[in-house]
């Protein structure tokens, strides 16, 4: 179920070099993809009021999924999407395998499903499909579908374009992963298919304004810095400098420290 093939990533990655390029022409993209792409809205808040199904084809709010507690980290798919979408959720769960958070503790994921047309049946399969292929046990990581009216509501909120495109049956779509606050604000989108650990824990950081990780994941995320134009976390010189002297210092201290306990001890009158 989860094969990659070269050709099936090749294609993939240049359908999503389309859609993410902000250079790109308008006139220069296929039909099929005019007005597809992402509409940044960060700081916006969605509406939690909105409704979909869950595996179980229990209706749940979304405001049952983000409590105010941890962020969230959110994709918007479709469970027969025949290539483009498979290889986002396997590519972020191979990250998410190589995260040392677990989702429901530090964080949650939501995967909505962007074609009305799906039912929870469907979602179940794939839910199960991920999380035995993650290995991490039945995690918080809900597989939901909803009516016409909440999907579009919700894309339209996160600036997630798409279209049906009638002469193959299939979605012109874009490929990311969003970020929202515990209280359902949008914090960061990561564009791509290749995502990394380091990545998702930065976003996920920032999503919850600091109050998951630790000391240490936060002193490193201070070496970093979001580059919208490449969609991701990238070296800040200034902040690994900073941390390298951050070190020394650390590292001076505890010298000092050494060198006088020694001295005190070989000053020490012997009994």
């Amino acid at each position: 179920m989860f094969g990659i093939t070269r050709n099936m990533l090749a294609a993939a990655l240049t359908i999503s070099g389309w859609m993410g390029a902000a250079t790109a022409q308008a006139e220069k993209l296929p039909k099929e993809l005019e007005g597809v792409g992402i509409t940044e809205h960060l700081g916006d808040s969605v509406d939690l009021n909105l409704t979909f199904a869950d595996h179980t084809g229990k209706m749940v709010a979304l405001r049952e999924l983000v409590r105010g507690d941890i962020p969230v980290l959110l994709t918007l798919n479709y469970y027969g999407c025949p290539m483009l979408c498979g290889i986002q959720l396997n590519f972020l769960r191979e990250a998410l395998a190589n995260l040392d958070w677990v989702p429901g503790k530090e964080f949650r994921i939501i995967t909505v499903s962007f074609d009305p047309r799906e039912r929870s049946s469907l979602a179940s399969q794939k839910r199960e499909a991920h999380l035995q292929a993650l290995g991490k046990g039945d995690v918080d990581w809900q597989f939901l579908t909803g009516s016409a009216e909440s999907i579009k509501a919700l894309t339209s909120q996160m600036g997630y374009n798409f279209h049906f495109v009638e002469s193959s049956q299939e979605f012109a779509h874009p490929a990311a992963i969003m970020f929202l606050s515990p209280t359902g604000l949008v914090s960061r989108y990561v564009y791509g298919l290749n995502y990394y650990p380091r990545d998702i824990k930065f976003a996920l950081i920032e999503a919850s304004e600091g109050r998951v990780g630790s000391s240490v994941d936060k002193l490193i995320m201070s070496c970093f810095h979001y580059d919208p134009t490449k969609g991701s976390y990238v070296p800040f010189a200034w902040g690994v400098m900073r941390l390298g002297a951050a070190f020394a210092v650390l590292a001076l201290g505890s010298m000092i420290f050494v060198l006088r306990r020694r001295e005190k001890l070989s000053a020490a009158p012997s009994l």
